[in-house]
């Protein structure tokens, strides 16, 4: 019980952290983003392992074998390599729930309602953790899916989606998405 209040707890001030750095000038979104981040990141890492930024490093440290579970970008990231994003996770990192890895290119008010979407630019997202979800918002890059259990939900991709296996794409789910680009089994 006093983790499920935990856990609520972080998602209702992960939720008012990315509200806020929404709002007023971008100096100051960026100042309440960057402390918000900061002591939510150190707290996050004991109680649920989310990361909430909008940094290209960050990105890439919290969807890495090293991450955490969830990553929630609070703006557009660019970044200029190619993103791996690997490690086996656990919704919430609860081991005795479902293995569970998400990128969250949204914002969402305390009704989890999505009030903003971001864009994710990347070269390629090379996909080894199995069971990760992209969420809203838009990629624009190719993704290689080497893991099972990939989904895309309400999310743009302006690339390519390709899948090392017939096997991974048959257990992909994909969900009001959209993919500009050829949806493939690599050869």
């Amino acid at each position: 019980m006093l983790n499920k209040k935990r856990g609520l707890s972080l998602g209702f001030c992960a939720s008012l952290v990315i509200m806020v750095a929404g709002c007023g000038s971008d100096d100051e979104a960026m100042d309440k983003e960057s402390m918000a981040s900061s002591s939510t990141a150190e707290s996050t890492e004991v109680v649920a392992g989310a990361s909430i930024s909008s940094k290209p490093e960050d990105l890439v440290m919290g969807l890495s074998e090293e991450g955490g579970w969830i990553f929630a970008a609070t703006d557009d990231i660019t970044l200029t390599e190619d993103l791996v994003v690997a490690g086996t996770f656990y919704d919430k990192d609860d081991e005795s729930t479902d293995v569970y890895r998400k990128l969250a290119l949204y914002a969402q008010d305390e009704d989890r309602t999505v009030t903003d979407e971001y864009t994710l630019t990347v070269p390629t997202i090379i996909v080894e953790s199995p069971n990760f979800k992209i969420e809203n918002g838009t990629v624009i890059g190719d993704i290689i899916v080497k893991a099972e259990g990939f989904t895309l939900a309400n999310s743009t991709v302006e690339g390519n989606v390709t899948f090392d296996s017939q096997e991974l794409m048959d257990a992909s789910t994909f969900d009001g998405e959209t993919i500009t680009g050829e949806t493939t089994v690599a050869e």
